[in-house]
């Protein structure tokens, strides 16, 4: 029996990122529902639930105040966060650690650490809801 299929939203507007990212994760077979703003994923999240949020570079907010946001509201805060970023700044990657990203990815990223990191957190959440 195939497993069931987790759904990701990604958020990034880059194309090429946003692109070549979800076409991963799917290959990976992860249903993708790929935005390029905060408030596309906002409006999709108040319909939606996915199961893991990839946040990548957006202008319409600070990718790391989107990050604190998700991880503060009461729907969003149990769902794994990832940080996609080009900037490996430790600062940055603190602050973003600290607005509750559960994985840092530095772009360009080499896909099996795309996927190691996806798959882990994937599998503490179903893990984590399990136990509940």
């Amino acid at each position: 029996m195939p497993k069931p299929q987790s759904v990701i939203l990604l958020i990034e507007e880059e194309p090429t990122l946003l692109q070549i990212t979800a076409f991963r994760l799917e290959l990976l077979g992860h249903a993708v529902h790929a935005v390029e703003s905060a408030t596309a994923a906002n409006a999709w999240l108040a319909d939606n639930m996915p199961h893991l949020i990839a946040v990548g570079h957006v202008s319409d907010i600070d990718p790391v105040e989107l990050l604190n946001k998700l991880s503060d509201a009461p729907a969003t805060s149990v769902l794994p966060l990832v940080y996609i970023s080009a900037n490996s700044d430790l600062t940055e990657v603190q602050r973003a650690f600290n607005a509750g990203a559960d994985e840092y990815l530095v772009t360009p990223y080499d896909p099996s650490v795309l996927e190691k990191k996806i798959e882990g957190l994937l599998l503490a959440a179903s893990s984590a809801s399990n136990r509940d």
